[in-house]
């Protein structure tokens, strides 16, 4: 979609024109990608030397179970040993100086070069992903089944929201499961079709690695380009808590190491259920588990692209739930972040996981507390921030929308105060006050409008008497019609019509061309 160009002059456009420019996708001058974070720290210096030396010490000591003779050859080459239990145990040394010669950040391609990210240092990105297996229906809010469709509509709402900088997988296609080629497949080209943005697919099948890299390649027109300029990561969770390898998952981040691909891993133990219920030896558990997948990737592909991924999760221990949306959550993925840092790694953490059923109050405070805590303490790539609801059990377009807001805040938080000598403003100050007494007019206030201030899309700062006068309109209204206007109009077109027919021809591509156009029935034009 173009955005529209503003005209010259306020009183010379009519209000649909200022509403079509407030709604185009154009990216606020206020805020960019990878903003710098770092200033919330929830950990002393002292408290991460105490945390990096006790996942040392489990890696050394404790070790791993479930080894495959993949791994095992892998690791006891390189010095790796079975202790007296059987398990699989990396030495401190081998640990640090692997991590010592660990990519420092991962490039991401755009498709469209003003869309690549470098995940790495104090840079701040915001990610989808969650993976959830329902969605929630627009208007009714009912949970069902997810779809290849409904993954297709979350990647191409991503590609639209200016404040997502990467579409991870929100939800599966489960109407695709009786074969994990096929599933793959489809996953890979409806990602590939739906943005331009770096986004992620979770494979279960190495197998499927190979087939995946080859469409992609496909997508990029010759062999090879995709490795040479990834556009999307392999998502895997190879590390089942406490301390075991999964043998497919653990399969998936072995071939993508040998292939040099973008993982984007993570380890998501459960406080008080999969790791100690205390906060500390939680995340150093995940710690651990999360350094072992960083030292599989190198000890096979030194210097490899991989994610640090220490999702620490929380458990209400009233019940055993899993607790998305605590404030225990938020400071463990906060930490998190903290911890990648300390180590010189890219990390990825996950925020904005509520365990409320709706976009409603629960969900805009749980959204806000742990997006905003993860970003100041300076986590490269955050996930889960947009969308998902019900403790990541499904997402939700209409919370996408409300959440890119959400998420536009916290980027103008992360910002901050520029202060020098212009930005003082000691000489505004002076003639404003010798001379109109305000500062609405003044040529520093319109220069400002937008590059210092961010205008929400779908917050509502009328007047109150404004308000009731459009009938009193409630946010999730507003959200529902902003998601039917996007969905019914903007279906990208980056894979063209004539490379759309050779996939299809060669692959069994169940996404209908069809519904990937506007004017269809799923998707009416507003």
């Amino acid at each position: 979609m173009t955005p529209l160009v503003p005209a010259t002059g306020r009183n010379s456009r009519g209000r649909a024109a200022r509403v079509a420019e407030r709604r185009s996708i154009r990216r606020s001058e206020a805020v960019r990608p990878g903003l710098p974070g770092g200033v919330y720290k929830p950990l002393s210096e002292r408290d991460l030397e105490r945390i990096a030396d006790t996942a040392f010490a489990i890696l050394a000591n404790i070790g791993f179970s479930a080894i495959s003779d993949e791994i095992r050859d892998y690791a006891t080459a390189k010095g790796a040993h079975f202790n007296a239990n059987g398990r699989l145990c990396f030495p401190r040394a081998l640990v640090e100086d692997l991590i010592a010669h660990a990519a420092p950040e991962i490039i991401y391609h755009g498709r469209d070069a003003e869309r690549t990210i470098r995940s790495g240092g104090n840079r701040v990105y915001f990610a989808t992903s969650g993976e959830a297996v329902r969605f929630v229906e627009p208007d009714s809010g009912k949970y069902r089944p997810s779809t290849l469709l409904d993954l297709y509509d979350f990647w191409r709402m991503g590609d639209f929201l200016e404040h997502i900088d990467f579409c991870g997988q929100q939800v599966v296609a489960t109407d695709i499961c009786e074969d994990a080629r096929l599933h793959a497949l489809n996953v890979a080209y409806a990602g590939a079709a739906a943005t331009a943005k770096p986004f992620s697919i979770s494979l279960a099948d190495p197998a499927t690695v190979h087939d995946v890299e080859t469409l992609w390649d496909t997508v990029l027109g010759e062999t090879g380009a995709f490795r040479r300029a990834p556009f999307a990561a392999i998502g895997v969770c190879p590390v089942v808590s406490p301390l075991r390898f999964g043998p497919d998952t653990s399969a998936v981040l072995c071939e993508a190491a040998r292939r040099g691909l973008p993982v984007s891993a993570c380890t998501a133990p459960q406080a008080g259920a999969t790791a100690p219920a205390a906060l500390a030896g939680a995340l150093a558990q995940c710690t651990a588990e999360a350094l072992s997948i960083v030292v599989l990737v190198n000890l096979i592909n030194p210097g490899g692209p991989v994610d640090f991924g220490p999702w620490t999760f929380v458990s209400d221990l009233r019940t055993g739930a899993f607790s998305g949306g605590s404030g225990e959550e938020a400071v463990l993925q906060a930490a998190a972040g903290q911890v990648a840092r300390h180590f010189g790694l890219p990390g990825v953490v996950a925020a904005g996981m509520t365990d409320a059923k709706r976009p409603d109050y629960q969900a805009g405070y749980e959204k806000g507390m742990t997006i905003a805590l993860s970003a100041l303490s300076g986590s490269n790539m955050i996930c889960e921030c947009a969308g998902m609801m019900g403790s990541l059990m499904g997402c939700s377009l209409e919370s996408m929308v409300i959440d890119n807001d959400l998420i536009g805040a916290v980027q103008r938080s992360l910002r901050g105060i520029e202060v020098n000598d212009e930005t003082l403003s000691y000489e505004v100050i002076e003639r404003t006050v010798l001379g109109p007494n305000h500062y609405l007019g003044a040529p520093q206030t319109l220069s400002l409008m937008q590059s210092e201030y961010l205008y929400p899309k779908l917050g509502d700062r009328s007047s109150l008497s404004d308000w009731e006068f459009r009938g009193s309109p409630e946010l999730m209204t507003v959200a529902a019609q902003r998601v039917r206007e996007i969905m019914g109009s903007h279906y990208p077109s980056h894979i063209g019509a004539e490379l759309d027919a050779a996939l299809r021809s060669r692959y069994d591509i169940r996404l209908p061309a069809e519904l990937m156009r506007p004017g269809n029935e799923r998707w009416p034009r507003v």
